[in-house]
Order: C-alpha cells, then sequence, then structure tokens
C-alpha cells in the first residue's frame, strides 16, 4: 500500500506532464498577455509609483496600500516563471524586459518626487523597508504561490493574489528611489536587497504552483527550479542573519523599556521618545533619547546598565541625551530640579 501510494505520488508530480496542450496554449498565451510592456501596464506603473511614494513620505500605511491594489509588477514576474520552468526564451525575454522598465521608471520617478519634496527625514514607513529578513522572504513566498495559484484556478481572484504581490514589490522599489534623492545609500542598499528577496521568492513559488499543477513536467523543470533554489538559499544566510540581529535588538529594546517604563530601575518623572541601537562598538552603544523632569544621574545610567547587562547576558553601554522639562503656571516656574524659582 505505501509502496503504490509513493508510486502514485510520483507519477502525479514527477512524471509526465498534466494538463493538455490546449491548456498549457492557453496558459502561455495569457501569460504573454500579462507580460507585455504596452501603455496600460507604463499607466499603471506611474500611478502606483505616486500612490506609493507620496504615501512613504506623509508615513500613511492606507496610502501605500493603495498602491498596493493597481501595482503592476507582478504580471511579468508570473510570465518569467513560466518561461524558465518550459525554457521559453521569448516569454522570458518579454516578461524581463517589462519588469525591468517597470523598476527603472518606478526609481526614477520616485527619486525625482523625492528631490521635489526635499524632505529632511523619512517616517518609519520608509525605514521598515530597508532592513529585510527571513520573514520577508517567506511572505515574498506565500504571496508567489498564492499568485501562481490563482493563475491556473480561474475560480480564484486574481485581483486578491495580485494585491498580495504588490505589497512585496513596489513600496521597496520606491524606497530605493527616495534613499537615492538623499543620498542614503545604506537605504537604498537595504530596499535593493527587500526587492531582490521578494523577486526571487515570487518566482520560486509561482514556479512551482506551476509544476505542482501540471503545466510542467519535472524532468523539464527540475533544472531551472534548482537554479532558482541555489538564489534563494544564497539569501537566506544575509536575511537570517538580519533576523537574528532584529530579535537581539527587540530584545535589548524591551530589557531598556521595561527598565524605563515600570520603574524596574528608578529614574523619576521622565518619558522615552526614542531608542536606537549601534551594535558595532564593543560593547554595543543604547542611544536613549528622553524627556526628563529631573536630572539622569550616572548612578541611575550604571544601574540600568548592569539590569540590561543581566537580562542580555552581556555589556551595553548606554548614551542618554536629555532634553530637561520646565513646567511652568501662572504661579511660578517649576525648574527641572524640581524647586520652584523665587519671584524677583
Amino acid at each position: 500500500m505505501v509502496r503504490d501510494g509513493l508510486k502514485t505520488v510520483t507519477n502525479r508530480y514527477f512524471g509526465g506532464r498534466r494538463v493538455s496542450p490546449m491548456a498549457l496554449k492557453h496558459m502561455r498565451d495569457s501569460l504573454m498577455d500579462d507580460s507585455e510592456l504596452n501603455r496600460d501596464y507604463v499607466v499603471m506603473t506611474i500611478g502606483a509609483c505616486i500612490i506609493a511614494t507620496l504615501g512613504l513620505l506623509s508615513n500613511s500605511a492606507a496610502v501605500i496600500i493603495g498602491a498596493m491594489l493597481v501595482a503592476p509588477l507582478m504580471l511579468p514576474i508570473r510570465g518569467m516563471a513560466f518561461g524558465f520552468l518550459e525554457g521559453d526564451i521569448e516569454l522570458i525575454t518579454e516578461g524581463a524586459k517589462a519588469l525591468g522598465v517597470g523598476t527603472i521608471l518606478a526609481i526614477a520617478l520616485s527619486t525625482a518626487l523625492g528631490f521635489m519634496l526635499g524632505l529632511s527625514e523619512y517616517g518609519s514607513e520608509v525605514w521598515a523597508r530597508s532592513e529585510p529578513t527571513l520573514l520577508d522572504l517567506g511572505i515574498a513566498i506565500t504571496a508567489g504561490g498564492i499568485s501562481g495559484f490563482a493563475k491556473v484556478q480561474p475560480k480564484i481572484s486574481s485581483t486578491l493574489a495580485g494585491t498580495a504581490i504588490a505589497v512585496a514589490l513596489m513600496p521597496p522599489v520606491c524606497v530605493i528611489g527616495l534613499g537615492l534623492a538623499q543620498g542614503k545609500m545604506a537605504l537604498s542598499q537595504g530596499a535593493t536587497l527587500l526587492y531582490v528577496t521578494n523577486l526571487i521568492g515570487i518566482t520560486l513559488a509561482c514556479m512551482l504552483a506551476f509544476w505542482l499543477t501540471g503545466y510542467a513536467p519535472f524532468q523539464k523543470a527540475r533544472k531551472s527550479l534548482r537554479y532558482v533554489l541555489i538564489i534563494t538559499g544564497a539569501l537566506v544566510i544575509p536575511l537570517a542573519l538580519s533576523l537574528v540581529e532584529l530579535v537581539r535588538q527587540n530584545r535589548a529594546e524591551d530589557s531598556v523599556r521595561d527598565a524605563l517604563v515600570n520603574g524596574t530601575v528608578t529614574f523619576q518623572r521622565l518619558e522615552l521618545i526614542d531608542l536606537d541601537i549601534d551594535w558595532l562598538p564593543s560593547p554595543p552603544e543604547v542611544r536613549l533619547t528622553v524627556y526628563s523632569v529631573e536630572p539622569v544621574t550616572p548612578t541611575q545610567v550604571g544601574l540600568l546598565e548592569q539590569y540590561v547587562a543581566d537580562r542580555m547576558n552581556r555589556p551595553f553601554r548606554l548614551i542618554f541625551e536629555v532634553s530637561e522639562v520646565q513646567e511652568v503656571t501662572k504661579e511660578e516656574v517649576q525648574p527641572a530640579s524640581g524647586e520652584p524659582d523665587g519671584e524677583e
């Protein structure tokens, strides 16, 4: 029974093609239409780029979602994935041309918008797309699988799948341009890695979806699948390191916030505004921006350093940037020391 089951699975997924020549031709023609570089594709790309860039600059997740609804970059990726499986050079070329033009156009347009608007600082929506991790690869693979499966199953909405893919593509491309506009190469490099991660993850998942649904025999598909898997494996290393650093940074931030907010280490009337960790020095430096009515003393900083070191099992150097606060009423000015000023 087990042997028969294995044979059935082997024949189903590793045997010959399971769709008719007519279905194969219909799929190929449909993907070729999707991958065509035409006026509609260019207009949708420009519109999605403008919406995404303005949403990123205004730090508005809702506006960015609007860009996801119209971004067409996922269409040629699906065509390229099918072309890789089939060894269809024409389909690969058409998809690569559309994807390349769309990507370059979006980068150029977002760079121009960044220059024209000239914001001195970017918000969290921009910086969130500069540090990809394995989580982003997982999102891309899942979204790509949905898109590929939706293409071969007419009952599933392609719009829903397209939205899932667009989440991973247009915003990082726009962040590349915004980084170039301000000369922030680290921002552009991080967004480029995220874009490549999403591109490879989506391509791999679409290829698997087309293969598993019978549009390519394993003997024909395995070579191209192997190449894409190797590239994906190469991306796993930096993404895994980034994920480890993210987890480590979150733990350190939680330790510091817990000490400040919950009073584990006593700081009188202090509000934490920002926290940033630089892992390059030894020990790592934690820079805290705070508002405080009472002065922060070296003793308090030392106690907090010890608390964080005990929780993280490694030393940290804490640097406070303190903005002292005065409380002013109609009767008096309350200085940072807490002692009221006398009237002259």
